[in-house]
């Protein structure tokens, strides 16, 4: 087809995500009549109209909802014509985008921007902070280059490689401290406090406690693990938080923190990329550093042992 440019691609891709004009604009750094012109000018080469103008949002049309599918796929495919190009100049440098959920982020996310400038400093390393449903979903449509979440993912798009376990600990009032840890399964009798949904964390709280999804009605939920701590200290119930978290969110606190009873709940923390990315072994390497901050950070919090370093062959 004459004429059709990437250009066209990348702005219609942005608009069909964004739903509005404005906006989709804003994300593509340019006006919005000028993108505007360019929808139309995709929308004349192909014959057809892409998207339902009037409303506040957009509407795609059958052809859009087509299109955009096939549009994603030439842009993931072009974004990993690059990775082959940075793949073939030796050491990783360039744009890296980086995912993290927000149970990692805080406590991790320093350290491993700071190894990474020691060790690739040519690399510009921009991270994204997001539940694991947005982190997978913009793997998969190349807006991310890796991500640090909780495994599994059991995408079979993607690579995984385990990285460390933590467990989790027990946060209550200071006032409880000396008593006798509850088993998990108790927790919800003494109120427990919990992630909103979308959070991973959540769902495995829930596992380790043994409560359905049906049944967190009466379940309290913050936005943050900051948040669910303060609320603990101030008397309002209980909560689970990871290990890497204790110094951080418990330093400021009137609150206890206990190891639950054998077997420990643990949770793993591992990297995950697209697999036809030309960077895998790139990526590996950088597993390695995440690895590192990560066993560096439980050894602080008095740690379980340490797992072995991992290889792809052994992931």
């Amino acid at each position: 087809m004459n004429g059709l440019t990437l250009k066209h691609l990348r702005y219609f891709e942005a608009l069909a995500r964004i739903g509005h004009f404005g906006r989709a604009a804003e994300s593509c750094a340019i006006s919005q009549p000028a993108l505007s012109v360019q929808i139309r000018e995709l929308e004349e080469l192909l014959g057809a109209p892409l998207v339902e103008r009037g409303g506040r949002r957009i509407r795609l049309t059958a052809l859009g909802e087509e299109f955009v599918g096939r549009a994603r796929a030439i842009l993931r495919a072009v974004d990993e014509l690059e990775d082959l190009g940075r793949a073939a100049h030796g050491p990783l440098a360039g744009r890296l985008r980086l995912g993290i959920i927000p149970t990692v982020a805080p406590y991790l996310l320093p350290s491993i921007i700071k190894s990474l400038a020691q060790l690739y400093p040519g690399l510009d390393p921009r991270p994204r902070e997001a539940i694991t449903r947005r982190l997978i979903e913009d793997l998969a449509e190349a807006k991310l280059d890796i991500a640090i979440v909780a495994l599994p993912v059991s995408e079979p798009a993607l690579e995984e490689i385990p990285l460390f376990d933590e467990e989790f600990v027990l946060v209550r009032p200071l006032e409880d401290a000396e008593k006798p840890v509850p088993a998990a399964e108790r927790l919800h009798e003494m109120r427990l406090l919990l992630l909103e949904e979308g959070h991973c964390f959540r769902d495995q709280a829930l596992s380790v406690c043994n409560i359905t999804a049906a049944s967190t009605r009466d379940v309290m939920e913050g936005s943050s693990l900051s948040t669910l701590v303060q609320m603990v200290g101030a008397g309002i119930g209980v909560t689970l938080i990871p290990q890497m978290a204790i110094e951080t969110e418990t330093r400021s606190s009137s609150v206890g923190v206990s190891r639950l009873a054998g077997p420990r709940p643990t949770r793993t923390i591992g990297m995950v990329w697209r697999k036809t990315n030309p960077l895998s072994a790139q990526f590996t390497r950088i597993a390695d550093v995440v690895r590192e901050a990560g066993l560096s950070r439980l050894r602080q919090m008095g740690a379980p042992p340490e797992r072995k370093p991992l290889s792809r062959s052994s992931a």
